[in-house]
């Protein structure tokens, strides 16, 4: 993989702002082991900008017809 294909990784603090919650939600989801996927690298928590749109559509729900 080329550096010019790899995802775009955000920090926490970024991916709560996408995912409009806060960095203690998504620690504790961390903790509980639910949530949006992520990566960790030693200490530090990254996750994937497409990881983090594929769980909003796969958490979509749409209002009975």
């Amino acid at each position: 993989m080329k550096l010019d294909e790899m995802p775009e990784l955000l920090k926490p603090a970024e991916a709560a702002t996408l995912l409009r919650t806060t960095t203690n939600t998504l620690q504790q989801d961390r903790y509980l082991r639910r949530g949006a996927p992520y990566i960790k690298i030693g200490r530090r928590i990254l996750y994937a900008r497409a990881d983090l749109l594929a769980y909003l559509v796969a958490n979509r729900s749409e209002p009975a017809a």
